[in-house]
């Protein structure tokens, strides 16, 4: 039998802050007993469990792996509109005229993810 990713982790210098940032991306919950300060903090949602660890260490180079979001219920745009609100940031606008593309963003702590097209934006331009 092969291996099942538990969760994903992120080293980030606030454990429960990023955590209760990324439990609004992704419409998830931090576990019930997570407090601030705490060293380590997990949100699980229907799509993932993410896992935020303390480290002394900041961050400094670009992430070898990231996260990419497709919105459920929403169109990119708006799901980056969305997550600007919550404290993200646009790293770099890579969407075409044609409204393909997606759009990288960095978190609070500046680890980068990207937004795609949802699932009825791929239909309505990939048809």
């Amino acid at each position: 039998m092969a291996s099942l990713v538990r969760h994903v982790t992120l080293d980030c210098a606030d454990a429960y802050t990023l955590a209760s940032f990324w439990a609004q991306v992704v419409d998830g919950r931090l576990a019930d007993d997570d407090r601030p300060g705490d060293p380590e903090a997990v949100v699980s949602s229907a799509g993932v469990t993410l896992l935020f660890i303390t480290v002394p260490e900041s961050k400094t180079v670009k992430n070898r792996v990231h996260l990419d979001l497709q919105p459920q219920d929403r169109g990119r745009d708006e799901e980056v509109a969305r997550l600007l609100d919550l404290g993200a940031r646009i790293v770099g606008d890579l969407r075409r005229p044609d409204g393909t593309g997606w759009v990288t963003m960095a978190d609070p702590e500046g680890n980068e993810f990207c937004v795609e097209r949802s699932a009825a934006e791929r239909a309505a331009t990939d048809a």
